[in-house]
């Protein structure tokens, strides 16, 4: 089976979603291939929220969390049925790192990039005398609460859902579907992939590498190959708990200082994230005991009601992973934007994406159109065709011979 196409997408998590139905809006012929199922891996196993990333303020990413909030607004606009505004509850009390004057900063700044003139981008302090009335929040030492608005959305149906966009504005999506290999010739990206147990070949003009915490392994089966910066893959967990705590979110900080958020997830309690790094198939991460137990702790500091909960109580856990920049310091200081690297930065014929935040994923899409313009408009020479039989595998085997 032979298909010609503009574009070939590899991945269908939120940001390969995302790219394939911002080119095919652009009047692209795009093929999607995922290897497992959409929304499979990272872009269901995330935190579940749509915001501007108030902690990256600490580590000065404003454009960042600029860029956030702008799609946030489009998204809550655009997509009610899936994305919706929450209350979230920041308290501090005389043992956290951060005192009532820094937090109360970081919102004023987040508003700020929000815009101000918001009614969902405004904070306030709640008063002493309604400390009681959030769901049993732990009030010995507590200094101050702030409350502040983000949203919050089903992860895996938001990626069904820019999935289905792509497919009917032209996309074609093949899935289950494995990349075999990929090698530009004269006439474009020559594809070989196996789908429904066949070995198939098509061609692409561009490739775009979406395929997450594989995405090293991608770039290996491409000729030529993205210029990929050191990478490392950062897992992170959540855990489940058989008891709500209301409709609010709550911004807790951990006993080691990282900020933890407790959540309402479809009549249970989620908690996470954390971070670790990981080396390993990307298909076998898993919880740890002591990052399970490190949740659970978390959530049993503010919320006595919790304490009589065991290991043995955590309803469901997962782990999914995020893709970092290499450094030495710990995950929580590494930037969090979008690295999206080409083979050339001209005319690029390979694109993979490294990184990338679910709330963002259509700022990505865009960045992605437009650095492929310079070679998807560009009028095409006429070419000889090599015969269709011709594979990419089949023809790695004549080089080596």
């Amino acid at each position: 089976m032979s298909m010609d196409f503009d574009v070939l997408v590899v991945g269908a998590g939120i940001q390969g979603a995302g790219a394939a139905e911002a080119l095919a809006e652009a009047g692209y012929r795009v093929a999607i291939l995922e290897q497992q199922g959409i929304a499979a891996a990272t872009s269901c196993r995330s935190s579940k929220l749509i915001h501007g990333g108030l902690r990256y303020l600490e580590s000065g990413q404003f454009q960042l969390v600029r860029e956030c909030l702008h799609e946030r607004r489009w998204l809550l606009a655009n997509k009610p049925q899936l994305v919706r505004m929450v209350p979230f509850y920041i308290p501090v009390y005389r043992h956290s790192r951060r005192s009532p004057w820094t937090v109360r900063l970081g919102l004023t700044l987040y508003a700020l990039l929000a815009g101000i003139t918001r009614s969902d981008s405004r904070f306030r302090a709640i008063p002493r005398r309604e400390w009681d009335k959030l769901s049993g929040l732990n009030t010995e030492d507590l200094l101050a609460v702030y409350r502040y608005y983000d949203a919050q959305t089903d992860d895996a149906a938001l990626t069904r859902n820019v999935t289905e966009a792509a497919v009917a504005k032209g996309a074609t999506l093949i899935c289950p579907g494995s990349l075999v290999g990929a090698e530009l010739a004269k006439q474009g990206m020559l594809v070989d992939y196996v789908a429904e147990g066949q070995l198939n070949t098509l061609r692409a003009r561009v490739l775009v590498n979406c395929s997450g915490p594989w995405v090293n392994d991608t770039n290996e089966r491409c000729s030529p190959q993205a210029a990929v910066p050191p990478l490392d893959l950062v897992a992170g967990t959540h855990i489940e708990l058989p008891l709500t705590l209301g409709d609010r979110i709550f911004y807790v900080e951990a006993a080691d200082g990282r900020a933890v958020f407790v959540m309402p997830w479809k009549g249970r309690t989620l908690v996470g994230t954390t971070e670790r790094s990981y080396r390993g198939d990307p298909r076998h991460v898993a919880p740890t005991l002591a990052e399970e137990q490190y949740l659970l702790q978390t959530v049993q500091r503010y919320f006595p009601q919790t304490r009589q909960l065991l290991a043995k109580d955590i309803c469901d856990s997962w782990a999914g992973l995020r893709v970092l920049p290499q450094s030495k310091g710990t995950p929580f200081s590494r930037p969090r934007d979008t690295m999206l690297c080409c083979d050339d930065p001209k005319h690029p014929r390979v694109v993979a994406v490294a990184g990338g935040k679910l709330t963002s994923y259509r700022a990505t899409a865009r960045k992605i159109v437009k650095a492929l313009r310079p070679t998807l408009d560009t009028v095409e020479r006429d070419l000889p065709e090599e015969p269709a039989s011709t594979s990419a595998s089949s023809r790695s085997e004549k080089e080596n011979h």
